[in-house]
């Protein structure tokens, strides 16, 4: 409170670390071995992978990913569809954005951005003295029904019957907004300005 006066968070709701469960074991365990936090783990494996159907179609895959299910990554099949099948952009998603990203990707690699999910269980050893924290201050909180993480074991529950609330005192609002997915502040950002 004394650096934060308030928060307005999107798609990833707060939940306190459990010194029992480390975050990516326990994602392999429910969500199995194919899901893409657990495939990003081996270093330059999936790069690979994505090297073979080229970087830029795997960027626009996750970029289109809408699907409100967790999102699997099967080694060969990496998508779910065969590689003709063309990636249809959302309508938020410009030809011309989608290129931007797919090209600042090709020109550094995607390793750098994998590496934030390469040190979750590390991030979670490093947060141990804050393991009990809660937020203390002015939250607000956005998400859309079709975000893969709102799809998460337990999320929907954490979310509408009081355990974010609990963890997150100070929570005036937590909205779920229909048919919106993960990249929220791109598909509606007038109306998440406007929050």
């Amino acid at each position: 409170p004394d650096r934060v006066k308030a928060l307005f968070n999107l798609s990833a709701p707060f939940i306190p670390c459990d010194p029992r469960f480390k975050p990516v074991e326990t994602l392999e365990v429910l969500l199995g071995k194919d899901y893409y936090i657990v495939r990003f783990q081996e270093p330059g494996e999936i790069e690979a992978e994505f090297a073979e159907i080229s970087l830029r179609r795997a960027v626009l895959e996750l970029l289109s990913y809408r699907i409100p299910d967790p999102l699997y990554l099967p080694k060969g099949n990496l998508f779910g569809h065969p590689l003709d099948c063309p990636v249809n952009l959302p309508p938020w998603l410009s030809d011309q954005d989608a290129d931007y990203y797919a090209n600042q990707f090709q020109e550094t690699g995607i390793t750098g951005a994998l590496n934030y999910y390469r040190n979750i269980d590390t991030d979670w050893e490093l947060l141990a003295p804050w393991w009990k924290s809660q937020i203390q201050v002015p939250v607000k909180f956005a998400m859309g029904d079709h975000d893969l993480v709102y799809t998460m074991p337990g999320v929907k529950d954490y979310i509408h019957n009081g355990g974010f609330k609990r963890n997150v005192p100070f929570l005036e609002e937590a909205l779920v907004i229909n048919g919106v997915s993960h990249w929220i502040n791109e598909e509606i950002p007038d109306q998440i300005n406007q929050l």
